[in-house]
């Protein structure tokens, strides 16, 4: 009996060792919980075509936006651990949204597998070209003398934009509208016809269109002045205190992803995010690489979640 078991398990573990190994033979999706043309969808696409360079096979963009990014984030949770449902993702649905909307069909903390974090960047407050508010003074004056008046857009409930908002009100003392989308893509278009005011933007989505001029930078919110705007001051040197925020990208699966399958795609990232062709060009474009380990992002993970619970809670933030 015991040869036998020993020789089951041996068997097993060289299956394992075989579908590792011959991943991928079909099709991977990689699946976006945002609609094209935000900043999610953008580091899906670079790790989409690499990867395919890297591993064989294909890796097949799905984006699938609605509800801050839980829809998408629920259909990877029930897709079966096998590496060919991939989840590339903002922190939203992960760290935010579980304090935001209720009965969500998930849990961050226990059905998914962490893989890295790819890239992290900033939020920076902008507005078209055409509006009166030249300054962030300008802005505060506006918010306190019509309060629930300016709008501020968002990619969804519960994204990093949302509640950049959320704490900005807080913190200055004044009130607007949020105006919830569905992803990154609908908040440039409509800010750049004019239809809202403002939007804490992730800078490297925001970056070509105030290169040309079409949107203004006021503040940003990171801990020091961003290499690729270095005109634009900081919340903290605007007397704005306690909002530094940082949007970041990651890549987890379903619960169960075998170890091989997870070892091997996160060095497939981790070579393509530091590769000579994509690196500069993504720093270029205002991300930071993080590329971290899955124990790193697991770490991570659970201490945004409780950052960002302690800020919805004691701010009494809400989606509505």
């Amino acid at each position: 009996m015991k040869r036998l078991l020993t020789s089951v398990l041996l068997s097993l573990a060289a299956t394992g060792a075989a579908l590792a190994q011959a991943w991928p033979a079909k099709p991977v999706t990689l699946l976006v919980p945002f609609p094209p043309g935000g900043s999610t969808d953008a580091i899906a696409r670079v790790l989409g075509n690499k990867l395919q360079e890297r591993l064989g096979g294909s890796f097949v963009i799905d984006n699938r936006g609605g509800a801050g990014g839980t829809i998408g984030t629920t259909a990877v949770k029930r897709a079966a651990p096998d590496g060919y449902t991939v989840l590339v993702t903002s922190l939203g649905p992960l760290v935010i949204g579980p304090h935001l909307l209720k009965n969500l069909p998930y849990d961050p903390t226990k059905d998914l597998d962490y893989v890295t974090v790819a890239v992290q960047a900033p939020n920076v407050l902008v507005v078209p070209a055409a509006s009166p508010h030249k300054t962030m003074a300008e802005v505060l004056a506006f918010l306190k003398a019509h309060p629930e008046k300016m709008s501020f857009a968002s990619s969804g409930n519960g994204s990093s934009d949302h509640i950049t908002a959320e704490l900005f009100w807080q913190q200055t003392g004044t009130s607007g509208l949020h105006i919830p989308y569905k992803g990154g893509g609908p908040v440039m278009t409509d800010l750049l016809g004019n239809q809202v005011d403002a939007s804490f933007m992730n800078i490297n989505t925001a970056l070509p269109q105030i290169k040309a001029g079409k949107l203004r930078a006021l503040g940003i919110t990171s801990a020091k002045r961003s290499p690729v705007q270095p005109d634009v001051p900081t919340m903290d040197e605007l007397g704005i205190k306690g909002l530094q925020v940082y949007s970041w990208q990651a890549v987890a699966a379903p619960k169960g992803l075998p170890a091989d399958i997870k070892g091997k795609l996160h060095a497939a990232i981790v070579a393509t995010l530091n590769a000579a062709d994509v690196k500069p060009k993504l720093l270029e474009q205002g991300f930071e690489i993080v590329a971290n380990t899955p124990e790193q992002f697991t770490a991570f993970q659970a201490a945004e979640f409780e950052r960002w619970k302690k800020v919805i809670t004691d701010r009494k933030i809400t989606a509505d």
